[in-house]
């Protein structure tokens, strides 16, 4: 078997940890510390945070999408192939290297997603822009491993009932919050209810139908 290399680390921003981009063949892994974050070999729950949100979406010409985390981009590049030529796509990440990643050593992942005119990339704290004024018919989260904070302990303000509101503030009427996490979460199930979001859990596979079971919040604004 192939060994890893690690290609590169980067520091996240006001965790005080260090992610590490590994490569094994054509393989790639995002680690922080002994957890590995994503796999290149493990999609199929991230496009369905995009296709499972979009899909609620229709009727809407030109769709604003709000994606917190560029990751290995398969969110991205799932949302522009359900989003028509007038939609934008604004990405929130935090970490200025996986952007260089993506446009280096993954950028055969990313297949020109980043350079796609509906696209702009904001570096900065997805929470930021959310709070900035800007109105979303979608905001998709897949930041840190889910409601709880692994990387960061500031993503527990996304998920909190001040960052659900702010959240709620930021969509438009119908308009939808899509959370990924890596696994159940009851007490953020009832925290969406109570911020006054129309609320459906999805159980999604890691890959098709097969690896581990990940969970997809669908929140929509009334």
């Amino acid at each position: 078997m192939l060994p890893w290399i690690t290609l590169d680390t980067a520091e996240i921003p006001g965790g005080g940890e260090t992610l590490r981009l590994k490569q094994r063949g054509t393989e790639f892994s995002i680690m922080l510390g002994a957890n590995e974050l994503m796999n290149s070999r493990l999609y199929g729950s991230e496009e369905a945070l995009a296709t499972l949100s979009l899909d609620k979406l229709t009727g809407r010409p030109k769709p604003k999408v709000l994606i917190g985390g560029l990751g290995m981009g398969f969110t991205l590049r799932a949302a522009l192939g359900r989003l028509g030529p007038e939609a934008k796509v604004e990405v929130a990440e935090l970490v200025p290297e996986v952007v260089d990643w993506a446009r280096g050593p993954m950028a055969a992942l990313h297949q020109g997603a980043l350079d796609d005119p509906r696209v702009t990339i904001t570096l900065g704290d997805v929470g930021a822009v959310i709070s900035g004024g800007k109105a979303y018919d979608a905001i998709l989260l897949d930041v840190d491993n889910g409601p709880d904070g692994l990387s960061r302990t500031a993503n527990d303000a996304l998920y909190n009932a001040r960052g659900l509101g702010l959240a709620k503030a930021a969509l438009t009427k119908g308009g939808v919050l899509a959370v990924w996490s890596s696994g159940r979460d009851p007490g953020f199930t009832r925290r969406l209810t109570q911020a006054g979001f129309q609320t459906e859990e999805k159980i999604v596979r890691a890959t098709g139908k097969s690896g581990a079971k990940h969970m997809i919040w669908l929140a929509v604004k009334p």
